[in-house]
């Protein structure tokens, strides 16, 4: 009785216990450790919030085209409230030019679209058009330290940089088995990353879309360790108990 006991023990604290494979990152970076870096174009989509700013030689010709915003307010709202929402059907309502599509187009394509508009138009001369998403954000969930919504406004973000928003994976993270869902141009992408090893690295993936979601799920010892007890404080309380019982009964 006492050596099935003991072999149950060793093999219970055993599944409860994570190797290296399962925790470390980019286990194979030694042989990877060179790559050429393609960074990615974010396409505008619905429900984007554009910061559009024209400019020409002189102010005042550009002014018509450009909305005011407070300068005691100059922050990432009043950005966002001042901005234009890409409606649904992937258009904006530009001051003077009216509708204007951009869905689907970088921000440098919308940049020369806006501004073949005005000089085509006879609106302006040689203007420069700057177009930058204000709204841009990243959900990560389930086995990090601080799970939640995170704004970002940067061009590009890596998939580690939005796991560090989050403050990293907790040991009990599935590192081999991260999901990312991403919605562009109406169809919805589920895909599995692993991050023990650089081939994520080279994907399309690497690169943080806006309205990314990260989801991270619990590793094989924490779903072991959940049907059983939930430390290891408390196995050892367990089996202490356990033992103790033995040895009485046995006497």
């Amino acid at each position: 009785m006492k050596l099935n006991f003991v072999v149950f023990l060793c093999v219970l604290m055993l599944s409860s216990c994570a190797s290296k494979k399962d925790i470390w990152y980019i286990q194979d970076a030694g042989e990877n450790n060179t790559a050429q870096i393609n960074f990615q174009q974010t396409t505008i989509q619905p429900n984007d919030i554009l910061k559009i700013d024209v400019e020409t030689l002189v102010p005042e010709a550009a002014q018509p085209y450009n909305k005011v915003t407070n300068a005691n307010q100059f922050s990432l709202l009043a950005f966002q409230l001042d901005g234009y929402l890409v409606s649904e059907e992937g258009n904006i309502i530009f001051p003077v030019l009216g509708e204007i599509a951009l869905a689907n187009l970088t921000m440098n394509e919308a940049e020369v679209k806006i501004k073949d508009l005005l000089v085509e138009g006879g609106h302006l001369k040689n203007p420069t058009v700057r177009v930058r998403v204000v709204n841009a954000k990243v959900t990560v969930l389930g086995e990090v330290n601080q799970p939640g919504t995170y704004n970002f406004s940067e061009q590009n973000i890596t998939l580690l940089q939005a796991l560090g928003y989050a403050g990293d994976l907790t040991i009990n993270g599935k590192r081999d088995d991260v999901i990312i869902t991403r919605d562009v141009d109406g169809v919805r992408t589920i895909t599995h990353i692993n991050l023990t090893n650089t081939d994520f690295m080279n994907s399309e993936y690497f690169y943080i879309k806006p309205n990314d979601t990260i989801i991270v799920n619990q590793n094989k010892p924490r779903v072991t360790n959940s049907g059983y007890v939930t430390g290891l404080t408390t196995l050892l309380a367990v089996a202490t108990v356990a033992l103790s019982s033995i040895i009485i009964l046995s006497r």
